[in-house]
């Protein structure tokens, strides 16, 4: 899958939510988020004029991490569909390590320090959803902090 920094995500083939009807949101582009995830954008403020929800697939490339960082004003929830596992390591001192499997759910508290590690051959695909809407999200990121996970 080729994906490209921060793109915007695609339009709805609806109407607006504004418009008192059901949106239909075709799949888009993937985009590459500032910490490094890979996500293609379902439901979003982009895409469908939402106030509080962002909805869409997550994916993280074997071998591949985000950087550390923290929502500053987002909960996330995720539900990993494939891949064989991702390391979660997350805390102020990033000191707790945690795995995530097929099948298994995560969240994610708002200004929670976290890394997600791919180890595996194979990448890291997750249903996504967050109480921030937008494409570009909450995000601050902890360079000082990227070098505590091996």
């Amino acid at each position: 899958m080729e994906v490209e920094m921060l793109k915007q995500p695609a339009a709805a083939d609806s109407a607006a939510p504004s418009d008192g009807k059901a949106v239909i949101v075709r799949g888009g582009e993937a985009y590459r988020a500032e910490q490094g995830s890979d996500y293609l954008p379902g439901i979003s403020s982009e895409t469908v004029g939402a106030k509080d929800l962002w909805l869409g697939v997550a994916s993280i490339p074997p071998g591949k991490r985000t950087k550390a960082h923290v929502h500053a004003r987002h909960e996330t929830a995720f539900y990993m569909l494939s891949g064989d596992e991702l390391e979660m390591w997350s805390g102020d001192e990033l000191q707790f390590r945690d795995v995530v499997h097929p099948g298994d759910y995560l969240y994610i508290p708002a200004n929670v320090l976290h890394v997600a590690v791919n180890r595996a051959s194979t990448p890291a695909t997750f249903i996504g959803a967050r109480n921030e809407p937008t494409a570009q999200e909450s995000v601050i990121l902890f360079p000082e902090m990227d070098g505590r996970i091996p």
